[in-house]
C-alpha cells in the first residue's frame, strides 16, 4: 500500500513533503507488520484491532470494556510483546493500595548503622501497564493512577519519578457484574483517549478460535517493533497536516455534544459534555487512522468513524434522556451524521 497524500491542508507543514512522505511510507510498513503479529494471535475483532492500534500510535491510553472471555487481557498481552513493550499487568481489587501501583519506600540500615529510605518502583513504571477489572478498586487507588496517565511521572513522598517511555494504560473493565465495583471517576475517563468496546465475534472467527486455540499447538506473538521505532512513528503522527475541513468537523462535534451552546436535542438529553481534551483525543487519532489506513492526512470520515470510541466515556445523559431508553451512542451517532 502506498501513501496518499492530500493537498490544500494546515497545520505544521513539513519542510520537505518528499521525506515526510517517506517517512510515512517506511511507517505503514511497520505498522502492516504489526497488524500481521496481532492477527496471528487474535482471530476477527478487526475494528478493537484497529481502534486500539491507533490509540497506541496516537500516544495516548484506551479503557477495553466487554464481558469475560473475549480475549482482552490476551490482546494487551499481544500487543506489549508485538511491539516490544516492557508489559506489566495489575489485577484491579477492592483491597489494593495506591502503594501497590505507585511503588513505596523502604527503610534500610547501611553496615555503619545508618538508616535512610530506598525507593521501590511499583508496577505502573512499565511501558505498557495493564489495569485488569480497574472497577473493581477503589476510587482513592483509581486515583493512584490519574497523575501517570496525564503527567507521565509520579510523586511518592513528595519526590518526582519519571515513568519510562512511551508509556501506555490499557485497562479493561466488565459492563456486566457491577456488584462490588466502583465507577471510575469522571477525570480519570476523561484521560483515556478511547474506550473501545468489545463485542461477540462473528461466526468466522469463532469458528477459527475453536479449531487454533485447543490443540496441541497454539498460536504465540512475536515481536516486530522497538519502543524508540513506536516513538518515531508516535512523533511522525504529531506532525502530519490536518485539513481546515477536519478542524471544523471535530470542533463541530465536540461543541455541538455539550449542552448550553444552542443544539436544542443536546440540551434536552446530554447532562455534561465532552471537554478540549475531546477535541485533541479526535485530531490525534485522525492522525493516527490515517496513516494506519495509508493517508498523509486525515478526512472527515475519520472523525465520523472516532466520534464514539471518542466520545462515549466523556459524556452522560439526563434521567429524562435515559428513561427513554436513549443511549449516549444514539446521540453521538447523531451529531457524528450533522457533521459538514
Amino acid at each position: 500500500m502506498s501513501i496518499v497524500s492530500r493537498n490544500g491542508v494546515s497545520g505544521e507543514a513539513p519542510a520537505n513533503e518528499a521525506g515526510m512522505v517517506a517517512e510515512a511510507e517506511r511507517a505503514l510498513a511497520d505498522i502492516a507488520r504489526v497488524r500481521e503479529g496481532v492477527g496471528e494471535v487474535i482471530f476477527g475483532q478487526e475494528a478493537v484491532v484497529e481502534r486500539t492500534l491507533v490509540a497506541l500510535l496516537a500516544g495516548g491510553h484506551a479503557l477495553l470494556v466487554g464481558v469475560p472471555g473475549l480475549a482482552k487481557t490476551k490482546l494487551v498481552e499481544t500487543l506489549g510483546i508485538v511491539l516490544g513493550l516492557d508489559a506489566r499487568r495489575i489485577q484491579f481489587t477492592p483491597d489494593l493500595m495506591p502503594s501497590d501501583i505507585l511503588g513505596s519506600e523502604v527503610m534500610e540500615q547501611d553496615e555503619k548503622g545508618k538508616r535512610a529510605f530506598r525507593f521501590l518502583p511499583g508496577p505502573i513504571f512499565s511501558q505498557l501497564l495493564m489495569a485488569d477489572e480497574i472497577n473493581r478498586a477503589s476510587p482513592r487507588t483509581q486515583s493512584a493512577l490519574l497523575q501517570a496517565m496525564q503527567e507521565y511521572h509520579v510523586t511518592v513522598a513528595g519526590q518526582r519519578y519519571d515513568l519510562p517511555l512511551p508509556f501506555h494504560v490499557l485497562a479493561t473493565q466488565n459492563p456486566l457484574e457491577q456488584e462490588g465495583t466502583y465507577p471510575l471517576p469522571e477525570a480519570q475517563l476523561d484521560r483515556f483517549l478511547m474506550q473501545v468496546d468489545i463485542l461477540y465475534p462473528e461466526l468466522e472467527a469463532e469458528r477459527r478460535i475453536l479449531l487454533e486455540t485447543t490443540g496441541v499447538n497454539e498460536a504465540e506473538a512475536k515481536n516486530v517493533l522497538t519502543p524508540a521505532r513506536l516513538k518515531e512513528i508516535q512523533l511522525l503522527i504529531r506532525r502530519m497536516p490536518v485539513p481546515e475541513s477536519v478542524v471544523d468537523a471535530i470542533l463541530q462535534l465536540v461543541r455541538t455534544a455539550r449542552p448550553g451552546v444552542g443544539n436544542p436535542d443536546t440540551d434536552r438529553h446530554v447532562a455534561w459534555g465532552p471537554g478540549p481534551r475531546a477535541s485533541q483525543a479526535l485530531t490525534l487519532c485522525a492522525r493516527a487512522r490515517a496513516l494506519y489506513d495509508g493517508r498523509l492526512a486525515p478526512s472527515v470520515d475519520d472523525v465520523r468513524a472516532l466520534a464514539e470510541p471518542v466520545l462515549q466515556h466523556r459524556m452522560a445523559l439526563t434521567f429524562a434522556a435515559r428513561a427513554e431508553g436513549m443511549t449516549v451512542r444514539d446521540v453521538i451517532r447523531r451529531l457524528a451524521k450533522a457533521i459538514d
